[in-house]
């Protein structure tokens, strides 16, 4: 690239809006800005009066060409800068989006639509709402969707020809009536349609609609006398008014409105987002902005709003914020309110950004101090498996049948990176016979946390599985079938080589073998072992008492197992008077057992 002389590009540029672009020399981009005026924004980069930080003066530094886009309006430039900073990523730009990628919901473009759940986003799918900052709030959704509507979740194509020519017949699903078989043709599309469109008005956040629609079919059928099916509309309504009133609702007169609000520091901005429609909070995400130069608060709040809108596809013609957009978003209008409703609501977006400002100083502080060893080995095991939370409760199964017999299950539970021995379980398999590693984890891990779901007990923050892909398998398979499935984090470590893997992911993830996140699941995995073997050998131990007693005539097994939990050893039996005996088995037996007992106590003398 030939040597730059900025004086002679200077020159060149115009008192207009427009974007500007640096390139360095190797003719990459390293910086795009936007200007209300081209000529004066690029000539306080090279003026000597300007007192620039440190990382602005680098860029000056690396720059070795310059170009230029002349627009309309700053809106304009705002669009343009967009884009370009989306395409080239230069270095010194903010990039306009989260790290993390947040899961969507999407009705599917096909013959009796789907409702799924992704993190890529391709619009000609079909239809995507989202994202979900919260994947708790996403699948209250789509639990209330089973509950107010029989939609498919297979994976058949439906079309009018395969339904005609009798391709398919309904699965369980139509039988436990989740479905209503279209697949036979049982169900129309236009039926099947006007449910997906009540869907739609709930994704959307309006609750109005779809409370009519209820309303509407539970008074038809009253007024058929078809009381049972009024009462079913009836539950229905019940259900959307319970999920209203969980909902965070702020004010009806507040209609649709975006809510912004940041505060910074030298290095980050904080930003908080809430998508408000029809006078509750749909949609919520706070978000942490690493600053590349000296960007104004207001800069980088008017750039994140235009992101964030986009993002979340957002039509509210009125933005709230706690201080002003720098460039006027054609047919939005930006609020700063003092008093009212409104203000409450920007107060609680303020709460937010400074909640998650302060936790995020907290924990850095912990890092950067040593903390509590504790808390760093269980942050280091949240970075290791990108976990969304602290694993502070983690919960390892393990199997244990020696030589196929007496299989037993066991899980140890670690609180805050230490046994929690009180919350210790053993397992008897109830429905598996025989050693079937996979059938034996499906049945405890689903006992567990069922019996967890029942009490209403708090669940685990991690899931360990003693085991590779397929015990790992069976655990998800439970968890599917329990709802919880995407809910807790679930792994499985592999012995041979210390592998961990994900559900759905035929690819292990290796971890350092010093890393101390590894040593904290090889030891839930060692206290699991270690416990379900104890239970495993009590078991035989007594398994082998109980049939030294079943030798003796007349004495079964369940006999002998109520000798045995009343006087806990053989020896106790042999040496208690007929009295004693008497209490477990009554007379005449007592009489007979102490007879046999007797005369195998004189053939050993």
């Amino acid at each position: 690239m030939t040597e730059f002389d900025y004086k002679v590009e200077l020159a060149k540029i115009p008192d207009t809006p427009g974007v500007y672009r640096y390139f360095d020399e190797e003719g990459t981009i390293i910086y795009v800005g936007k200007a209300k005026n081209l000529k004066n924004r690029v000539s306080s980069y090279f003026a000597k009066s300007n007192q620039h930080d440190r990382k602005t003066k680098r860029l000056v530094t690396q720059i070795r060409k310059i170009e230029f886009t002349i627009v309309h309006t700053e809106f304009d430039a705002l669009l343009l800068e967009n884009t370009l900073i989306k395409k080239y990523q230069p270095r010194y730009n903010i990039l306009l989006r989260d790290d993390k990628m947040y899961p969507y919901i999407c009705i599917t473009n096909e013959p009796f639509p789907k409702i799924i759940t992704t993190r890529k986003v391709d619009r000609s799918l079909g239809t995507f709402f989202g994202p979900f900052a919260n994947p708790k709030a996403m699948n209250t959704v789509l639990e209330m969707f089973k509950q107010l509507y029989t939609l498919r979740s297979c994976n058949l194509n439906l079309s009018p020809k395969n339904i005609q020519d009798g391709k398919f017949k309904v699965c369980l699903e139509y039988h436990i009536g989740n479905c209503k078989g279209p697949c036979e043709g049982l169900q129309t599309e236009t039926d099947y349609n006007k449910e997906i469109e009540q869907a739609k008005y709930i994704l959307k956040g309006n609750l109005n609609q779809p409370k009519q629609h209820f309303e509407e079919l539970m008074l038809n059928a009253a007024s058929r006398l078809a009381f049972e099916e009024a009462q079913e509309f009836k539950e229905k309504l019940l259900i959307l008014d319970k999920f209203h009133s969980k909902s965070t609702v702020v004010n009806p007169n507040i209609r649709d409105a975006d809510v912004f609000s940041i505060v910074s520091d030298e290095n980050a901005a904080f930003l908080n987002f809430m998508k408000v429609i029809n006078g509750t909070i749909t949609q919520s995400q706070t978000l942490e902005v690493k600053k590349k130069l000296d960007e104004t608060d207001e800069d980088i709040l008017t750039m994140m709003v235009w992101e964030m809108r986009e993002q979340y596809d957002s039509e509210a013609k009125e933005v709230i914020t706690n201080i002003p957009l720098s460039i006027e978003l054609k047919g939005v209008e930006n609020t700063i309110p003092q008093i009212g409703d409104k203000k409450k609501l920007l107060e609680m977006s303020l709460k937010n950004v400074l909640y998650f400002r302060k936790e995020k100083a907290d924990r850095q502080a912990s890092e950067e101090s040593g903390g509590d060893r504790k808390m760093r080995i269980l942050l280091t095991l949240k970075n290791d498996l990108q976990l969304k939370s602290l694993p502070r409760h983690i919960e390892c199964f393990d199997n244990s049948n020696i030589q196929g017999t007496n299989p037993v299950s066991a899980m140890v539970c670690f609180k805050d990176g230490l046994p929690s021995k009180k919350d210790y379980r053993h397992f008897t398999p109830k429905t598996v016979i025989g050693p079937n590693d996979f059938a034996t984890m499906n049945e405890v891990v689903s006992r567990r946390y069922k019996r967890l779901l029942e009490e209403d007990q708090d669940l685990p923050d991690l899931i360990i599985i003693d085991g590779g892909k397929g015990q790992l398998s069976a655990a998800g398979d439970a968890l599917k079938s329990l709802g919880l499935y995407g809910k807790i984090p679930i792994i499985g470590i592999a012995k041979r080589l210390e592998e961990i893997y994900f559900p759905e992911d035929s690819i292990p993830l290796y971890i350092d073998k010093k890393s101390e996140s590894l040593k904290l699941i090889q030891r839930l995995r060692d206290e699991a072992h270690r416990f379900g073997i104890t239970n495993h050998r009590d078991k035989r131990s007594k398994n082998f008492i109980v049939s030294q007693l079943e030798s003796i005539e007349g004495i079964g097994k369940t006999t002998a197992t109520k000798l045995l939990k009343h006087f806990n050893t053989v020896k106790n039996i042999y040496d208690a008077p007929i009295e004693e005996l008497e209490k477990v088995l009554g007379k005449a037996r007592a009489l007979r057992l102490k007879e046999q007992l007797q005369a195998i106590n004189d053939e050993v003398r």
